[in-house]
Formats: C-alpha cells, sequence, structure tokens
C-alpha cells in the first residue's frame, strides 16, 4: 500500500507566488530570492500562516537544485537545550555551501522554545559562521527571542489568515480530493481552525477518512468542538437562570462531543461577544471566564469549575 502524504505536506506551496496571503511578506521575500541573497530573518506570527512554507520556498527559489544539501530543517521545541545548537546546528553550519551557493540556510522552527542559553549559544553561533550561513527562526511570539538575536534578523510578521483565503484554498484541496463540502463544511472549519490553515487541512483530511461528503455536523464531531450555538445556548440557559438546565446541556457537551473543560471555556469566550446583553455584562462574563480558566490551568477539575462558572452566569440573570 502506498503511504499518502498528509495533506498539510501533499499541498505545501513549492514556490513563493503559490504562497496563500501574506502578500506584504511574499512582496519582501521575492526581493531575497531575486538577488539570491539575504540576511538572518525572524518570521513571527500565529500557527498555520506560513512561517514553514515561506522559509522552504524561499531557499528552493534561491538554492534550486541543491536545495536539501543547503537547507537544515530543525524544531526548537523537540531539541530545547544547548546541544542542539553546539552539535546538529555547528556542524551543519561549519561545512561549505553545497554545488557553488553562497551559503546554507538553517531553519529553526519554534524557536521561541529554546532556552535562554541556548539561544545565547545561537547567537554566538551566527556571528561565528555568518560568512557561511544564514538562519530564518520561526517563533510564535518575537518577544521570546533574546534581543541580541531579534538585533541580527530582519523582522517578518505573519498575520492570520482571512476567511476567505482559507476557504479558497480548502475548496481547492476538497476539488483536488474529490470530496463534497458544502457551505456549512467550510464555515465549520473556518470558525474551528481560527486562521490557521495547516489545522483546517488536517481537520478537512480526517473528516475525510470518515466521509467524502463533509458537513459543519461531520467537522465538528471530528474537531471534539460544539457548534457556536450550543454553547450560546448553554450560556443564554444561565443566563437566564436555568442552571439545572444550563448544568445538562454541559454534561452532554462532555459527553457527545468528547470535549475538554479548557476546549469550552475557550468556546464560551468566543461565544460571549455574540450573547444579546448588554457591553458592560460582556465585559463582566470575560473577566469570569478569565478566571475560571486560570483555575483549569492551574490544575481544578474542570466539570466542577465550570458549572461553577454557569453558577456565576445566574449574578446576571435579572439585568
Amino acid at each position: 500500500m502506498e503511504y499518502e502524504l498528509p495533506w498539510t505536506e501533499k499541498y505545501r506551496p513549492k514556490t513563493l507566488e503559490e504562497m496563500v496571503g501574506q502578500e506584504e511578506v511574499v512582496a519582501r521575500l521575492k526581493a531575497y530570492a531575486e538577488k539570491k541573497e539575504m540576511p538572518n530573518l525572524l518570521f513571527a506570527g500565529p500557527p498555520g500562516t506560513g512561517k514553514t512554507t515561506a522559509a522552504m520556498a524561499l531557499a528552493r527559489e534561491i538554492f534550486g537544485d541543491s536545495f536539501e544539501q543547503n537547507f537544515l530543517e530543525l524544531n526548537a521545541s523537540d531539541d530545547r537545550g544547548i546541544n542542539v545548537v553546539r552539535e546538529t546546528i555547528k556542524d551543519f553550519a561549519r561545512t561549505l555551501p553545497f554545488g557553488g551557493a553562497k551559503f546554507k540556510i538553517i531553519f529553526l522552527d519554534e524557536a521561541d522554545a529554546l532556552t535562554s542559553d541556548a539561544q545565547s549559544a545561537l547567537r554566538r553561533t551566527m556571528e561565528k559562521y555568518a560568512a557561511t550561513s544564514r538562519f530564518i527562526l520561526s517563533c510564535n511570539y518575537s518577544s521570546k527571542i533574546i534581543e541580541p538575536i531579534q538585533s541580527r534578523c530582519a523582522l517578518f510578521r505573519f498575520k492570520p489568515l482571512s476567511e476567505e483565503q482559507v476557504k479558497a484554498r480548502l475548496k481547492y484541496i476538497a476539488e483536488k480530493e474529490g470530496l463534497d463540502i458544502d457551505d456549512s463544511g467550510l464555515n465549520a472549519l473556518v470558525y474551528v481552525s481560527e486562521g490557521d490553515l495547516r489545522r483546517a487541512i488536517n481537520l478537512l483530511q480526517a473528516s475525510a477518512a470518515l466521509s467524502k461528503k463533509i458537513d459543519e455536523k461531520l467537522v465538528f464531531q471530528v474537531a471534539s468542538k460544539a457548534r457556536p450555538e450550543e454553547i450560546r445556548k448553554m450560556m443564554q440557559t444561565a443566563l437566564a437562570g436555568n442552571f439545572m438546565d444550563a448544568r445538562k446541556m454541559l454534561y452532554n457537551l462532555m459527553i457527545e462531543y468528547g470535549m475538554s473543560g479548557d476546549d469550552i471555556i475557550r468556546q464560551m469566550h468566543r461565544e460571549i461577544f455574540n450573547l444579546e446583553v448588554p457591553d458592560k455584562t460582556k465585559v463582566e462574563l470575560v473577566d469570569l471566564v478569565g478566571e475560571y480558566e486560570f483555575r483549569i490551568v492551574e490544575g481544578g477539575n474542570e466539570r466542577i469549575q465550570i458549572e461553577a462558572l454557569l453558577a456565576q452566569f445566574l449574578r446576571f440573570s435579572k439585568q
């Protein structure tokens, strides 16, 4: 049986021109590709917005056929310590570029997961091998990268993809894979992925494994998420003063969708802004959700904490 690539890899753009969104970033990177020259780069932005794709596409356009010999990809969240800098990165950086290239490229994904000691060692490595290597660091938060590294890199900020961009790519993949996906299914994928195209594609593939016909119900089932209206109904019921009914809805969500307390509370936060209550009430509800989310993160029992949160909603039942 032939092994099938994950769709995130199968449909990963190979060139900068094929990338989805990030027009400003792509325009700047194309200038580097044309000159076959680049400084160290720092890509910052949410997951699934094209940081890895941009790094690989840029390297392909600079190196051509010698791409694989001149490009090293590492995930810093797997190798967080100083040894990965002292050994793996240094061993690759110290050798000469292959095939007449001016330099090699070392792509360090999730660089904000590196310890401060590892980042300090990386800074020295970047200085020492500047003649033969360029670094592309990818992170969710540039503030977690130490200042000496930030100052040595050109910063590129990646934005969450728009609904239209995500939908267009999903439609393209669905057509290629012979899937029948309706508007409700597309909207559900966009809702669950929150601008993360990689997550949307992974969910599409997981849904396709169950059925060639993809709709809202299937997507939420695969994603272990509730439909937005179900979360809203639970909160509205609590706000109306019917705690026992809201509690029953909570139990159904946890059992039917297999949702964790963390998933439920995050969806509650999103749906607060769609409730028909005064803005002052929304502010107080957000504050409450933040408090109970912290309790769950700190180890509180998920079901008890969300029940307690719904009980707090009754304070607003007469407002």
